[in-house]
């Protein structure tokens, strides 16, 4: 009996050490995967003025600002032309906002300013009231106040000046007011989830997930209709309580199954990848060869009293130097990080990692989506 407790007991020492042994797995929850169609931010915008610059505002040769002037002043009932008018202080802004789902009336959104005519700075302006409208034109917000620009120019006199960031762009902090709620609405008997990335396997796994947490022996509440969409029947106890319901969905975690894939900016220079993508048994030799043409110009002088002229005669001269290549070796299972790894110890820069890395998908070695932006 002592004997076969303590085998026992060695058994469940090793199945725990070889539990601790293993990589926690990643659990990510649904709020960060998917999100409720329907559900959505809403994009406004509007056209609108800014005064009280100091002399920085649109010149004559923007015409547009001018005549909007004149039409606001004329509905304040002052007629003046726009020919007239020399508004140094006014600049023509277009102003945008986001409009968050389920916004109501009263709720302050910030808005963005940004110059549209000839203005230099829109530092100390006041952006006068701008309806902002949707896509389809209705006005769901206006906005106004003071332009805080995250730049400013100061000029010294004499053409001298400094510029820091961006004066001809700004923003009003809770300078716009929702006057209507977007048409944001919860069914009452199913939920459409889109998944941020479409992916048939996250999509089958959270279709198990909500029915493993909700769904009754044989009757399933949720079902995947594409690698991008998995709509949700709603049980009849939560047919009242559909926020209370999608609060539970979101908070629900599970393994998400990422495909490998290496971004490369190759403007920059900057590469993106995670450790397991793999790459197949592959050898790498690479090696560099500039050709260098150089031209230069050499005086040529006649001897004094002569009859010659003096000319410039130019001599061209042809450089060739090659690097020596450098080769390594990747065995079966070697990851990217083991490439880059390698890559490193013989001098390579990121240039090299992402010519390398272009070849190596060409030969059909790399196991991951390479996207270069």
């Amino acid at each position: 009996m002592t004997r076969r407790f303590i085998f026992f007991s060695l058994l469940a020492a090793q199945a725990a050490l070889a539990a601790e042994a293993q990589p926690a797995r990643k659990l990510s929850r649904l709020k960060e995967l998917v999100s409720l169609e329907g559900v959505r931010d809403n994009q406004l915008i509007g056209y609108g003025l800014v005064v009280g610059l100091a002399g920085t505002g649109d010149k004559r040769q923007t015409v547009f600002s001018a005549q909007s002037l004149s039409n606001m002043l004329e509905r304040m009932g002052v007629t003046v032309a726009p020919t007239a008018l020399q508004a140094k202080n006014t600049a023509a802004v277009m102003v945008t906002a986001t409009l968050p789902p389920f916004a109501q009336p009263g709720v302050r959104l910030d808005a963005t300013v940004a110059a549209m005519g000839d203005s230099n700075n829109l530092q100390g302006g006041l952006l006068l009231l701008t309806p902002l409208k949707a896509a389809n034109g209705q006005v769901f917000a206006v906005a106004q106040g003071p332009v805080v620009t995250g730049g400013f120019v100061a000029s010294g006199g004499g053409g001298n000046a400094q510029t820091v960031n961006h004066p001809t762009t700004g923003r009003v902090p809770s300078g716009a007011i929702v006057e209507a709620a977007p048409p944001s609405v919860l069914s009452a008997s199913e939920l459409r989830l889109q998944l941020k990335h479409s992916d048939f396997t996250n999509a089958a796994r959270v279709s198990l997930l909500i029915n493993k947490s909700f769904a009754e022996p044989g009757r399933p509440v949720a079902k995947p209709l594409n690698s991008g969409l998995v709509t949700v029947n709603i049980p009849p106890e939560f047919s009242e309580r559909q926020v209370e319901f999608y609060s539970l969905i979101e908070n629900l975690s599970l393994e998400v199954d990422r495909a490998a894939k290496i971004v490369v900016n190759e403007r920059t220079g900057t590469i993106v990848m995670g450790k397991e993508v793999r790459i197949s048994p592959v050898s790498i030799l690479h090696g560099n060869l500039t050709v260098e043409v150089e031209t230069s110009y050499d005086v040529s002088q006649p001897a004094p009293l002569s009859t010659g002229e003096t000319t410039v005669v130019p001599k061209i001269g042809v450089g060739v130097k090659e690097e020596k290549a450098r080769n390594i070796n990747l065995k079966e299972g070697a990851s990217v990080e083991d490439l880059v790894r390698a890559l490193m110890t013989i001098g390579s820069t990121p240039r090299d990692v992402i010519a390398i890395l272009q070849n190596l998908q060409a030969a059909g070695a790399l196991d991951a989506e390479l996207e270069v932006i």
